[in-house]
């Protein structure tokens, strides 16, 4: 099945986007610790996106301003990419791989250290055999929640300045102007 055209998430119904989040993960993933890192601050336009079909929202991904706060006074941002949100009745078809990859290149076109450094919370196996995320520098993080160590996965050029000991926190002063 051919994969549907991207569209920016900002330009949907944030109700739409809402309801397949619901649809993706339950309702009960407010309770999640990305939702505590995402608190306070609103996706970022340029690293967000929808796959529509006929005028439906089958697809979602949201990137957020996030940095780590190293232990030895230094923050560095990063984007935390996702949820990655693919309606139940459309998954396998290649919809959150698109996603995926539209961030992926939309950040490295940018070029700002930031969009560079790519994190998320996500499958090893699939968001590292896909993208190229890895939980080798994440292992000193500490976030505002439980977390399994082995899904906490990075990307990003400058990999090894990020193997450090640090809070990964949200970045609001980016998402306030």
């Amino acid at each position: 099945m051919p994969v549907l055209p991207l569209s920016p998430l900002d330009r949907i119904d944030p109700a739409a986007v809402d309801a397949l989040l619901d649809q993706a993960f339950g309702a009960d993933r407010r309770g999640r610790t990305a939702y505590r890192l995402r608190e306070g601050t609103r996706p970022i336009p340029a690293l967000s996106f929808a796959a529509l079909d006929g005028g439906a929202l089958v697809g979602s991904i949201q990137s957020w301003p996030v940095a780590i706060e190293i232990d030895d006074g230094t923050t560095l941002p990063m984007v935390m990419v996702g949820p990655v949100a693919v309606a139940p009745d459309r998954q396998g078809q290649g919809i959150g791989r698109a996603l995926v990859d539209a961030v992926i290149a939309a950040a490295d076109a940018n070029g700002g250290s930031d969009s560079g450094r790519l994190m998320m919370i996500g499958d090893p196996d699939y968001y590292g055999r896909f993208f190229g995320f890895s939980a080798d520098a994440t292992g000193g993080w500490r976030l505002p929640g439980p977390v399994e160590r082995h899904r906490l996965l990075l990307r990003a050029r400058d990999a090894d300045r990020l193997r450090v000991s640090g809070t990964v926190v949200p970045r609001r002063a980016l998402t306030d102007a």
